[in-house]
């Protein structure tokens, strides 16, 4: 378990040296940091949660991000004072513990640890493990399903479809990350509502009474529900049998209203990215070329957007709890676009930024931000030379600062040993790397150290 209580000499003496840093360098928001490291040190539990998470978002990631917006341009998330790291292990399947690791994990198994605090196999969603990956495990409570019960508000917000893996692990327990919709059950059969199951993701989130479920995916909410109460039904019509707002793009977001609980699907699948650019290639690559933005139609809310309007909605005397995903990171990732998946991180930070300023009207409130995994881009090869390239897929585009950045894509597409890669290429792969962590209020110093995902469920309220 994460350390709670008395704050240890270690991570006092940690925030001590985050402070001396600033100060001794005379860098503006020296009494921020400050009371920002005195806030965190208070061992208390927050009012308010906000977690963000930038799925695929690794040391990598974030980087290109910021260097492709000016080195000396800070992004919103150099505003968080305090930085640990997480391992993201997974395990897997077994008769019994003690579960062997899995090194290179997916989101469901890294979401399911921060939201239950028990490690499970990948691609489950907020069950433990079990014997084989078709045996569904123990249903864990997730740490915002415990806010619910504390007569929390609580929200859910992505740029993914809302039954995807990281959304799901809050409002959600099934063994495949795949059932995500009552007409994609075929393989959790045995937890389906004909057989008396909890059902599909997608009728999980629902009938579990969120205040704000915000996201893609709306093709998952029109399928037909099998069984139950509502059987015959499409999920949206149960969600509106069961009092929720239904909206379907950015103008109906703008109309509603805290009194009831809202479900807004703004497209039928992942919301669209935000920046694009040149293809990846093989070798040296492109080029170098700058990165098209504004590339998100008018109808789609922006994520700092969704951030915004949920906090308002959610925003309650009792406290509330929020996660926040931008999604893309990792999808651009595996696509090999460089672009796409930088616009993406800027578009997350863009959210984060949001929080940030909430927090810093409201101190009560808690503000972490880290990535679920690793992934594979990596910056290469100063101006593009091409000397000393791996082997693989890189593209080249030209940052706010005029110069060339590299990004390469190596961890799938290669034939064999000396073999070149294939021309277009493959789904890149997540890669086992720990995670940054930044943290700010009431317990932000428990996210100091290298600690395991599992322990954020202990610093979030679980």
């Amino acid at each position: 378990m994460r350390r709670s209580g008395a704050i240890s000499a270690l991570a006092i003496a940690a925030a001590v040296v985050v402070t001396s840093t600033v100060a001794a360098d005379g860098s503006p928001g020296r009494g921020d940091d400050e009371r920002a490291v005195e806030q965190a040190l208070h061992d208390r539990q927050p009012t308010n949660v906000i977690v963000l998470i930038g799925d695929g978002m690794g040391v990598q990631e974030i980087t290109a991000a910021r260097y492709y917006q000016g080195v000396r341009n800070k992004l919103n998330v150099d505003r968080l004072p305090l930085t640990g790291f997480d391992t993201t292990w997974s395990v897997k399947p077994a008769p019994k513990a003690p579960y062997l690791p899995d090194y290179d994990p997916d989101s469901a198994s890294t979401g399911t640890m921060w939201a239950t605090g028990v490690k499970t196999l990948d691609e489950r969603i907020s069950q433990g493990p079990s014997s084989a990956i078709d045996v569904p495990g123990r249903n864990y409570e997730s740490v915002m399903e415990k806010a619910k019960k504390r007569g929390q508000k609580v929200g859910d917000v992505t740029t993914a479809e809302l039954t995807d893996a990281t959304p799901a692990v809050q409002g959600a327990h099934i063994s495949l990350r795949g059932c995500q919709g009552p007409a994609d059950m075929t393989a959790c059969a045995k937890e389906t509502k004909d057989v008396g199951g909890l059902g599909s993701i997608a009728e999980q989130e629902v009938d579990n009474h969120f205040d704000v479920l915000f996201g893609g995916g709306r093709n998952r909410f029109t399928q037909t529900v099998t069984g139950g109460t509502d059987k015959g039904r499409t999920v949206v019509d149960s969600a509106t049998r069961q009092g929720y707002q239904y909206v379907t793009d950015a103008a109906g977001l703008g109309k509603v209203d805290s009194r009831k609980p809202v479900l807004g699907l703004f497209t039928p699948s992942t919301m669209s990215v935000e920046w694009s650019g040149p293809a990846a290639s093989t070798g040296k690559g492109n080029a170098p070329a700058t990165c098209v933005e504004n590339q998100r139609p008018a109808n789609e809310p922006s994520l700092a957007d969704m951030t915004t309007k949920a906090i308002k909605l959610l925003e309650n005397r009792r406290g509330f709890f929020l996660q926040v995903e931008g999604a893309s990171i990792d999808k651009q990732d595996h696509a090999t676009n460089a672009c796409g998946q930088i616009g993406e991180t800027v578009a997350f930070d863009k959210a984060i930024g949001v929080a940030l300023d909430y927090q810093k009207a409201h101190p009560d409130t808690l503000v972490v931000v880290t990535a679920d995994h690793s992934h594979t881009s990596q910056i290469v090869s100063e101006d593009a030379s091409g000397t000393g390239l791996p082997t693989g897929y890189s593209t080249n585009v030209v940052t706010k600062d005029g110069q060339t950045l590299t990004l390469a894509y190596n961890t799938a597409g290669y034939g064999g040993p000396g073999a070149p890669p294939v021309a277009t290429p493959p789904s890149q792969q997540h890669t086992g790397a720990a995670v940054p962590v930044w943290a700010i209020g009431p317990r932000a110093t428990d996210v100091l150290g290298t600690n395991d995902h599992t322990d954020l469920f202990h610093t979030l309220g679980g």
